[in-house]
């Protein structure tokens, strides 16, 4: 190619060389017609999202059965709950090596093969040790997918809708999150197999995305990074819609290659050479930052925990428990079509502060929904002392301070109104739904109703309406900005190390919050739960004021001067940032005349 031909190149497609991945892939054909393949790559990458929210909102109304089914304490659903995260953090580390040697493509086969054989083991569990399992290599399964899709998706997509369709991964995810809720109601009902369809359904998914991936190009900038030019060429042919553009394009990614190179000094990419490199190190700061406020904010002890939550404020049927957490889980899909919308409107840094704002502000009117329930909890009445081996629970005055304890539940007969005849029962060890004896044991005769973890309340409306207000400013913001920031923060020959980091973060955070929430309770209240939530969202707020710069629409040079110019954002003195290869053409073609 002359030198003036890639010129002209440049200057039609805003880049420079240096500037690849999702830009430089795509600028030129952006200014026509987005490739339809571009949306086909970007569905079959998302269903990777879709088994991540599948498999971790599906435990929400599982757990309910499987808490009766297998006899679970406290203890086993908060390790059935974390050993998927847990097993999620260690697997995204992994990922960001095996993306390096492997490739995008393979890494999510390799995904949808663990997500497909722990499905099967799951609907195939006999004991809890099984399911904890099934749980686990589900969890690989996440890990992978977490930290590969997002960047495949941002290496494959013209940059004028790289945000959003990076975003669309996280519709996806929200997407499984309720269709997994919607499964949990319509399989609630069978309390003794309903759980295996629960935890077995994505099985299907798994496979769909697993033999599509079959036939789905690899990413063209991690072939030409490994010298694999030939494959870079054919996979760039099926992914433009412009065959004129595969050889321009082409040029443009060994002049990429080459930049790199000069830039990582050849090391490809390695955790010390991120390290050392300033601008790079800065940039993970703010994306682990990113997602462990993501975590912190309380977002999945809200979706893992949403049954059971419902269920602490008030809502004593079981079905109906499921249902309303399944009507959250669409509030939270449904309110992430408006960041889909937002992202290239609105901007990530704005987007992500208007949205943690939200989320402090409904934390705290979730916090005051269950301390007025607690205000007005209905009192223990009768005489329990009566009953033997119940001195401990017989201590307690009220519903709230009974349920607070792990061995007692709320045994009550409405009469009127809100006025209930009531005792605090020690709970039954091998039925936790019904007392060990007394009024609601399994003996017993009457019209009483046992509450080891509820107190019925006529403010129950408070902790649904705060919860509802909760991921209505989530979902835009604060779910998919963390997953589309960090797809494009880092240079190319960087991006697998850093999203590896920043998808790990997630995942650590994610292990410390579910395995915490409910011993936290326990230890603080419910609503003391979510009043510590609050305050390290605000936390969160004034992190992403000091810290988050604006990426929308920034070539990928920028992005990296954007984490050069200092730590403190408000410090910064915006300059628009361009590359105008126009202005000196035509110098550069006088000064060759010459």
């Amino acid at each position: 190619m002359e030198k003036s031909e890639t010129r002209n190149l440049l200057s039609n497609t805003d880049v420079a060389p240096e500037q690849y991945s999702a830009d430089t892939l795509s600028s030129n054909c952006s200014r026509t017609k987005t490739s339809t393949f571009i949306y086909v790559l970007t569905f079959f990458s998302a269903i990777g999202g879709f088994l991540f929210g599948y498999d971790t909102g599906v435990i929400s109304g599982a757990m309910i059965i499987l808490k009766t089914q297998f006899n679970l304490n406290n203890i086993w659903q908060e390790l059935i709950v974390s050993i998927t995260v847990g097993c999620a953090a260690v697997f995204a580390m992994v990922g960001g090596y095996l993306n390096s040697c492997w490739g995008r493509r393979i890494v999510i086969i390799l995904a949808s093969a663990v997500f497909f054989s722990g499905s099967v083991v799951l609907a195939s569990a006999y004991n809890k040790e099984m399911l904890l399992t099934g749980r686990a290599i589900v969890g690989i399964g996440i890990g992978l997918t977490s930290m590969t899709v997002p960047m495949y998706i941002a290496e494959v997509s013209p940059h004028h809708i790289r945000g959003r369709l990076v975003t669309v991964n996280n519709l996806f995810i929200t997407g499984g999150q309720f269709f997994a809720s919607c499964v949990d109601g319509f399989f609630s009902a069978d309390k003794k197999d309903g759980w295996r369809y629960m935890l077995g359904l994505a099985a299907v998914p798994a496979f769909i995305q697993m033999v599509g991936f079959l036939f789905l190009p690899e990413s063209p900038r991690w072939l030409m990074q490994k010298g694999k030019c030939a494959k870079a060429e054919k996979s760039l042919q099926k992914i433009l819609n412009d065959e004129r553009n595969v050889q321009n394009e082409l040029e443009i990614l060994k002049a990429a290659v080459t930049e790199e190179e000069k830039a990582s000094s050849g090391s490809g990419g390695g955790v010390i050479q991120v390290l050392n490199d300033p601008a790079v190190r800065h940039a993970i700061f703010v994306g682990c930052g990113l997602q462990m406020f993501q975590q912190l904010s309380g977002i999945n002890t809200v979706m893992y925990y949403s049954a059971t939550i419902v269920q602490m404020s008030g809502v004593r049927n079981t079905t109906v428990a499921i249902w309303l957490a399944a009507a959250l889980a669409f509030v939270n899909f449904a309110f992430t079509f408006v960041g889909v919308w937002l992202v290239e409107k609105m901007g990530r840094r704005l987007l992500s502060l208007l949205s943690i704002a939200g989320v402090a502000a409904s934390l705290l009117f979730l916090a005051a929904g269950f301390y007025v329930s607690a205000l007005h909890s209905p009192p223990v009445n009768l005489n329990s002392t009566l009953v033997k081996n119940n001195s401990r629970c017989s201590s307690f005055f009220s519903c709230t301070h009974c349920i607070r304890s792990q061995d007692c539940g709320y045994c009550f007969k409405k009469q009127e109104t809100w006025n209930f005849t009531a005792s605090c029962l020690a709970i039954a060890p091998d039925n936790p739904q019904l007392s060990e004896n007394g009024d609601c044991s399994q003996n017993a005769q009457g019209d009483f109703t046992f509450a080891p973890n509820y107190c019925p309340t006529s403010y129950s409306w408070m902790a649904l309406a705060g919860m509802v207000l909760y991921l209505a400013f989530f979902a835009p913001g604060m779910g998919p900005m963390p997953w589309t920031i960090n797809s494009e923060i880092y240079p190319q020959w960087a991006r697998s190390t850093g999203n590896a980091f920043s998808t790990t973060t997630n995942w650590v955070f994610n292990v410390i919050v579910s395995l915490t929430f409910l011993d936290v309770t326990q230890w603080l209240t419910i609503q003391g739960a979510f009043l510590l939530y609050t305050g390290l969202a605000f936390l969160g707020f004034v992190f992403i004021y000091l810290f988050l710069p604006e990426t929308k629409n920034k070539p990928l040079e920028e992005v990296r001067t954007l984490f050069e110019r200092g730590w403190f954002v408000p410090c910064h003195k915006e300059k628009l940032y361009h590359v105008i290869l126009n202005q000196t053409q035509e110098g550069d073609e006088t000064d060759e005349e010459t």
